[in-house]
């Protein structure tokens, strides 16, 4: 299965004008079964109509978790998924004072096997980070379900904030996503747990990707260990 995760920045391109199509196209040049977005929302035109462009990009159904109204628009995570949904359902990371933020927790059909995946933004300062970061090991409990977590995690440092995710998943090592035209920061991650296995990971470089986010796509391949 191929998976990525991306920080669509509401399809605002690094040279400031805000272009879905082209955001369209990088999904498009993804090819992905799994994509999990953040900063999803429809600056321009409606919400279906920006829902479905990127589904028909990328081939597959849209799930959102707004985390508040910005400019009257839904703002928040999204997850793109060809594989059927059993279910999904989104989890407060609120901290108070801070910007809302919330993970999307579904449960995907992959091969007749069950897949949970998590897709979240987590906030700008370490002590909210870390607060979010308790909140989301205590997700993990008894159940043995494979569990792919994606997202953009605004840690800068390798591990800092996020290290106690690895009581609960393995860190797969990733290139610099930010900024998209010189990347020097590694703040889009993959955490997988151990039955997984994540191969070829690399950051989408495309003239469009480079353009169209102030991030880019984190893309990656997984198998069943």
């Amino acid at each position: 299965m191929r998976i990525a995760t991306w920080n669509l920045h509401e399809a605002v391109g690094v040279d400031g004008r805000c272009v879905p199509g082209r955001a369209a196209r990088v999904l498009a040049e993804l090819d992905a079964d799994v994509v999990a977005l953040q900063e999803f929302s429809p600056r321009r035109g409606t919400f279906d109509e920006l829902a479905q462009q990127l589904e028909h990009a990328a081939k597959a159904r849209l799930v959102l978790m707004p985390t508040f109204l910005k400019r009257g628009r839904v703002f928040g995570n999204a997850l793109l998924c060809r594989l059927p949904i059993v279910s999904f359902e989104a989890h407060d990371l609120g901290i108070e004072r801070r910007e809302p933020r919330n993970l999307i927790d579904a449960r995907i059909d992959w091969g007749g096997r069950p897949l949970r995946v998590l897709a979240t933004h987590l906030g700008l300062r370490r002590d909210e980070r870390m607060r979010q970061v308790e909140k989301i090991g205590a997700l993990f409990g008894e159940d043995d379900v494979p569990a792919l977590l994606l997202g953009d995690f605004n840690e800068w440092r390798l591990q800092g904030a996020l290290a106690p995710l690895e009581r609960h998943l393995t860190r797969v090592p990733g290139p610099p996503t930010f900024p998209s035209p010189y990347p020097i920061a590694r703040l889009d991650r993959v955490f997988a747990s151990r039955g997984l296995r994540i191969s070829r990971v690399h950051a989408h470089r495309s003239r469009s990707a480079r353009i169209a986010s102030d991030h880019l796509p984190l893309v990656a391949m997984l198998e069943r260990a």
